[in-house]
């Protein structure tokens, strides 16, 4: 029978003992995890946080209600699972591995045939005076979350900062807000989501949040924590933040010392390289989950993208492999989807600055739009982004955000990835329609139409930031086509330099404009606008442009 030992019991070890055991009903399989919780949904804490899940055990219940813990998978598995039990040791040759019993220290070994690695990612915690001070948690293990919700139900929290503006931070941002805790969240970089967003998009983004009450600090770094013995104040370089809670979220690094010591490949970015098979450079070890390294499908580019889905799906590859298959991992798209208060973010595939860095000659378009047809009660607005090949028309990326719903538009433009696909093929996915789910043309379909027409020259479209140039030049003419009722609600800021022409009375009306002037035609979604550029163009007006999402999109102040 053949001895299958897997490190690491969380997702891809626990994922990869369960498909090794239904493809070999005979086999050995023994799993050894360093914490006392096994094969638990880490990305749902910061939802246990906010109290939309009643208990932390929810994370380890199958969907029947069944608790994943070592007696069902010995009951039901017949996979012995060693939990509180630290790897220490990888002897290749003689193809064993040393480990110490957490509880009482004593140590021992487990022989294998084959073996596996799923020692996922630890968080990055930096030197800083104050780090060890009280109530300053990482949000790693489901004992941080246990006692960052007892906390928040103890009522002992008030001011909450949040180091790190990507996926967990912002998640967490929404978590506390709901608790309602003062939240602040400082990243050094000069965005949030800085690793897949780009610029434009990532102050939408921003601009909603903050809307909700949550304060955003940017191009900020910390210098230390003040307190004694519990944190009270978090130092950058700029200011003192009150505090009585801070989340580190900074980011992750994979967990390799365990590999590395044993002389197993090492990639660029840190994990462990691994072929499209998931095996090491030794054959008889595999290795998936945070800890390895992946390879995007459209760059073909090595990549650190420490993802639950990702660990799952190496998991199956895994396990069937371990029993003769072959199946193989062609990669990933980077494709993320979070969830801040109520606004949705998404994106799949590459963002602008990476198009720019790898030489592509492409283009973009911005459009807004509702998520379904306008007269549905709870239809949303959201905006997209492509970024597509200018040369193939092959679509390269997609970002999206709004309170609509985004998660479907990243699937399907990720799907559209994974084979190839073009804007025309985009535009030409039978997507499902009914008032209640979809519009009868979906937003990623109207982006790929635009794009398509700006190829075609039938589109001249300028961006956000464009936009904002051109209106601290002040030699563009700036065309707002929305009704009266609509410019008392919010407007562009500078409306002293706006020409007001609703466009029902833009064909009376155009004497007003000079037929020479740079004119840049929008409304809420810019849909009017488009149709306003159209009338200017078509009477002769030589240079008119839209500007790309209108109001909705535009990520800077309104003037309201």
């Amino acid at each position: 029978m053949q001895k299958i030992l897997i490190i690491g019991g969380v997702a891809a070890g626990l994922k990869a003992a369960a498909k090794a055991r239904r493809c070999d009903p005979n086999a050995i399989i023994t799993v050894v995890e360093k914490g006392d919780m096994i094969s638990y949904g880490a990305c749902g804490m910061p939802y246990y946080i906010a109290g939309d899940v009643d208990s932390i055990t929810d994370l380890m219940k199958t969907s029947a209600g069944a608790i994943r813990n070592r007696d069902f998978f010995k009951n039901v598995k017949n996979i012995e699972v060693l939990a509180n039990t630290l790897a220490t040791n990888i002897d290749r040759k003689g193809k064993k591995v040393t480990v110490k019993n957490l509880e009482d220290g004593k140590e021992s070994f487990l022989l294998y045939d084959k073996l596996v690695i799923a020692t996922g990612a630890f968080p990055i915690k930096p030197d800083l005076p104050g780090i060890e001070l009280a109530n300053i948690y990482q949000l790693w293990h489901p004992n941080d979350a246990k006692a960052i919700r007892q906390g928040l139900e103890g009522q002992r929290f008030n001011k909450a900062v949040i180091i790190g503006a990507g996926l967990v931070g912002m998640e967490m941002a929404e978590a506390l807000k709901q608790w309602e805790l003062d939240v602040t969240i400082i990243e050094m970089k000069d965005q949030i989501f800085p690793a897949f967003l780009d610029q434009e998009f990532a102050r939408l983004a921003a601009k909603h949040v903050q809307e909700s009450g949550i304060t955003i600090l940017t191009g900020e770094k910390v210098k230390g924590f003040s307190g004694e013995p519990m944190v009270t104040a978090v130092e950058t370089e700029q200011r003192s933040i009150p505090a009585d809670l801070v989340i580190l979220a900074m980011g992750a690094r994979p967990n390799v010392e365990l590999a590395r010591s044993a002389g197993l490949a090492i990639g660029t970015t840190g994990g462990i390289l691994v072929d499209e098979y998931l095996r090491t450079n030794d054959p008889d070890i595999y290795a998936g989950g945070d800890c390895v390294e992946n390879v995007n499908m459209l760059t073909r580019e090595k990549v650190f993208a420490p993802m639950g889905s990702t660990a799952n799906k190496h998991g199956r590859i895994i396990g069937e492999n371990l029993c003769g298959g072959a199946a193989k991992f062609r990669g990933v798209l980077n494709t993320v989807v979070v969830k801040v208060l109520d606004i949705n973010v998404g994106k799949t595939g590459i963002n602008e600055t990476d198009a720019k860095r790898l030489g592509y000659e492409y283009i973009t378009v911005v459009t807004a739009g509702y998520d379904k047809p306008h007269y549905m009660p709870d239809a949303k607005l959201m905006s997209v982004k492509l970024i597509v090949d200018a040369k193939t028309r092959k679509v390269l990326g997609m970002q999206a955000v709004g309170e609509g719903d985004v998660s479907k538009r990243v699937d399907a433009v990720a799907t559209a990835l994974v084979f190839g696909g073009t804007i025309d093929d985009l535009f030409d996915i039978d997507l499902s329609y009914a008032p209640p789910y979809n519009s009868p043309i979906d937003n990623v379909a109207v982006a790929a139409s635009a794009v398509m027409n700006k190829l075609a020259g039938r589109f001249k479209g300028i961006s956000s930031i464009e936009a904002a140039e051109k209106m601290e030049n002040g030699n563009t003419v700036f065309l707002d086509v929305r009704t009266p009722e609509e410019c008392k609600k919010i407007r562009l800021p500078g409306q002293e330099d706006m020409k007001f022409i609703p466009l029902a009375e833009l064909r009376k009306r155009m004497s007003e404009l000079n037929k020479d002037d740079e004119i840049v035609a929008f409304c809420k979604i810019s849909l009017r606008g488009y149709e306003a550029a159209g009338i200017l163009e078509g009477v002769g007006f030589k240079d008119v442009k839209v500007l790309e999402g209108g109001i909705f999109s535009w990520p800077y102040v309104c003037e309201e």
